[in-house]
């Protein structure tokens, strides 16, 4: 598939409403990849802003009560438009609050793919979990010998929600209620660089805009995607600044054959 080629072919117009720690390293990330980014979060301009968009990216690293009303209205225009919604619940099960509006979202919204790490993911699905703020818990981590376990929640929470499941770590799981895809791309040292989740939910949005054949597989590439590029951009990396900065070069320069060439990955069926 020619994941990439058709993103910067389309060039997908995605408006975020995004938390506004990594609003710029999003923007960023999305046109290095062939994006075009737009970024509004008055109820008033988002909902029209649906009319000119290909897909809408929900995050709700910070919440407050005027945006959440944004985020319900933008993500019904979408819907009505048929277009791409992609929900990253960013810090989800560290607080009431949050949990309420995650609730809200998906009884007011239909999202095509939902981008979290296992500890949001958990706490979406009702599994046991603990969370560190926006972080994973380490004690959540996905591995070789949970990873069924994994594939099972994930399958439960696309069923009730219709959204194709991404959740990210050292292990990468990508899944609905038939196929799951894992990956192993990425380094340990992309936890040091804040907002590389915000950037695979735009990645995964304009991957999906621009590859709608298959939900699952074109989510998958969009994580592959960043992560693949962290991957390379380490290789020369000085520590967290060049890591930062050649994070995004590698987008820019991304293409299939080197996605294809630097993917590790595998198909389940769950």
């Amino acid at each position: 598939m020619q994941y990439i080629k058709k993103i910067r072919e389309k060039t997908p117009l995605i408006h975020f409403i995004t938390n506004y720690v990594t609003v710029n390293d999003v923007a960023n990330a999305a046109l290095a990849i062939g994006a075009s980014p737009i970024m509004t979060d008055e109820i008033n301009d988002a909902v029209d802003m649906q009319n000119i968009c290909d897909a809408l990216v929900i995050n709700i690293g910070t919440l407050n009560e005027r945006t959440v009303k944004t985020m319900i209205a933008a993500g019904k225009k979408a819907n009505e438009l048929g277009h791409v919604v992609v929900l990253d619940p960013c810090g989800v099960g560290a607080t009431p609050y949050r949990n309420d509006v995650i609730n809200k979202l998906l009884e007011e919204v239909k999202f095509d793919c939902i981008k979290g790490n296992i500890s949001e993911i958990k706490a979406m699905a009702n599994v046991a979990s603990k969370t560190n703020g926006v972080d994973a818990c380490e004690a959540d981590k996905t591995t070789r010998e949970n990873m069924h376990d994994v594939f099972k929640f994930a399958k439960e929470l696309y069923k009730k929600t219709g959204a194709v499941i991404a959740i990210t770590g050292p292990i990468d799981v990508i899944a609905d209620d038939k196929y799951a895809y894992i990956s192993d791309n990425g380094c340990k040292e992309m936890r040091n660089i804040t907002g590389t989740g915000c950037m695979t939910a735009g990645i995964i949005a304009a991957s999906l805009v621009a590859n709608k054949e298959n939900k699952l597989e074109a989510s998958t590439a969009g994580v592959i995607i960043l992560g693949l590029a962290g991957e390379l951009a380490n290789k020369y990396a000085k520590g967290t600044g060049t890591l930062h900065i050649g994070l995004i070069d590698e987008l820019s320069n991304m293409n299939d054959d080197i996605l294809e060439k630097g993917a590790k990955i595998e198909r389940f069926e769950i």
